[in-house]
């Protein structure tokens, strides 16, 4: 069967095929057909050097293959290249967010199906998860779009379930609220929160492997992103964080997402992370 793309164009076939030879074209006239300029405009991006194909500056009258060469115009794809995949995954504990990692027995690129990984198997996560952290994570090979998603100015909350052995006191959730002086700063949490019975129930169906049932259960929404922020800051009020579950980014939910599953994100909440939409 095809695979639809996230804005309702057909996508490639799902079974791997061996490309198309394609008769070679001239370069200029690729760029023309593609919009990024007239043939004219064109023959002079690649004169002034603005051109590269598979990584090597292209020449005027220069001969490619469209299906198959790598075309850059100051240093962006075009094309076939430029097709762009956004993946959700719920990334089970114990499985590195790294693509590549030698020591690593299992990484995220392992969990997602052959069918959604794009040309070349350029996908890469946007921001991490800890290896003992679970829950959302997004690979795509948008560089632009994720740099906006991370960038702090934007704003992009993500928002956690964790587990505690026991239920906070009041001087824990108080002095959590209040801010954990951190070495990077003051860490703060933006809201803080007990999970309600509906939602564990809902939460735990998820996860793999189950969660013990004698621990108590939080919502924390971070706008921060310091490295394992969220455990230190429980850690430094002796309240350590049994289970950590990443919920939601922007707005993105785990609704219904088990673990170890992966789905294409819709293109409104493609357009929804980039806007930092919550």
């Amino acid at each position: 069967y095809t695979r639809r793309g996230i804005f309702g164009r057909a996508g490639r076939d799902t079974v791997r095929r061996r490309p198309r030879l394609m008769p070679p074209e001239r370069l200029q006239k690729i760029l023309a057909a593609s919009g990024v300029a007239s043939r004219r405009a064109s023959e002079d991006l690649i004169a002034a050097g603005r051109v590269h194909v598979d990584g090597r500056r292209a020449v005027v009258g220069q001969q490619v293959d469209p299906e198959t060469a790598v075309i850059e115009v100051d240093g962006r794809p075009i094309g076939a290249a430029a097709r762009t995949t956004y993946l959700l995954l719920h990334k089970p504990a114990g499985v590195m967010s790294t693509t590549r990692d030698r020591h690593a027995e299992t990484t995220v690129l392992d969990l997602i199906p052959t069918a959604l990984v794009p040309d070349g198997g350029r996908l890469y996560p946007v921001g991490r998860l800890d290896q003992d952290s679970e829950g959302l994570l997004i690979l795509t090979n948008d560089g632009p779009w994720s740099e906006r998603v991370l960038h702090p100015r934007f704003g992009v909350e993500r928002e956690y379930a964790l587990a505690t052995r026991r239920p906070l006191t009041v001087g824990q959730a108080e002095a959590l609220q209040a801010g954990i002086p951190l070495d990077e700063g003051l860490a703060t949490l933006h809201h803080l929160r007990p999970m309600t019975e509906t939602e564990v129930g809902r939460l735990v169906g998820l996860l793999k492997p189950a969660a013990p049932p004698d621990v108590a259960w939080y919502r924390a929404t971070l706008r921060q992103g310091w490295k394992r922020q969220l455990r230190r800051m429980f850690g430094a009020v002796e309240a350590p964080i049994e289970r950590l579950v990443r919920v939601r980014i922007g707005p993105v939910r785990i609704d219904g997402l088990a673990s170890g599953r992966v789905r294409p994100l819709k293109a409104p909440e493609v357009r929804g992370l980039a806007s930092g939409g919550g």
